[in-house]
């Protein structure tokens, strides 16, 4: 089975679904090549209006694949494709929507964030807690600090604890929350309000929002790559993920 499966649920909406569903969706190379190719597919289809991103299993993603993230000579390629995601995610002409449910941890909370829309489970957690593995969550910070108060982004970040999915939705990162059952139809009910725009001017309402920010996602994204590198190389890097991979607290004074 393809690590990103492609469905078209109408003729002008398309599901894409992480497929990894033993490992959390867990972002890995692989996942984010097919990921990448895939918006590039649908967006390059004009028939297609809509892009709609879930995980398979229990949770929506769990963030980077950390196992994989151990071996420094994969660290910069992994680094750009998420960055590639992220922008390709914010910059498509398609409106699109994150239907969490689970989890949507760290990297998985930053493609939730690139989203124009999020619908969340009830229950679910979300959260971005980077500092506790050593890294610095600077690719996601550009969608934060265009969606949330300061205050706000303080206490994601360096707290690093993880929210509900009614506290996501109160400070502005998730616009709705739903039971489970019904996370899939409040998706619909949005897309559907949307298709009865005009395409041309829902392009455009969207580029004007993105125009209107002094700089843009790519601009914050491709700074911000220089400073998650920097963390990914780090010996707080290799400690935290060493530690999360033994199930043990960081010892931070050895780094």
């Amino acid at each position: 089975m393809p690590v990103v499966v492609v469905e078209k649920q109408t003729p002008q909406i398309t599901l894409l679904t992480l497929n990894r569903p033993e490992q959390r969706n867990a972002i890995s190379i692989e996942l984010l090549i097919g990921l990448a190719d895939a918006i590039s597919a649908v967006e390059n289809d004009p028939a297609q209006r809509i892009l709609m991103l879930r995980g398979a299993g229990a949770v929506f993603c769990a963030g980077l694949d950390l196992k994989e993230a151990r071996d420094l000579s994969r660290a910069k390629q992994s680094a750009e494709l998420v960055g590639q995601c992220l922008v390709a995610l914010s910059e498509t002409r398609l409106v699109t929507l994150a239907l969490v449910h689970g989890a949507a941890i760290a990297g998985g909370a930053g493609l939730m964030s690139a989203c124009d829309f999020v619908v969340a489970t009830q229950g679910s957690k979300i959260g971005y807690p980077e500092v506790r593995r050593g890294l610095v969550a600077g690719l996601v910070m550009t969608f934060l600090r265009r969606q949330l108060r300061e205050r706000d982004i303080r206490e994601l970040l360096l707290t690093s604890e993880l929210i509900d999915a009614e506290r996501a939705r109160q400070i502005g990162l998730v616009n709705r929350v739903v039971p489970e059952k019904d996370l899939m139809t409040e998706a619909r009910k949005i897309a559907d309000a949307v298709l009865q725009g005009a395409p041309g001017a829902l392009t455009n309402s969207k580029r004007l929002l993105a125009e209107l920010w002094p700089t843009s996602v790519r601009d914050d994204v491709t700074r911000a790559l220089r400073d998650h590198m920097q963390a990914r190389e780090s010996g707080e890097a290799k400690e935290g993920i060493a530690a999360f991979a033994e199930k043990r607290q960081p010892n931070w004074l050895k780094t």
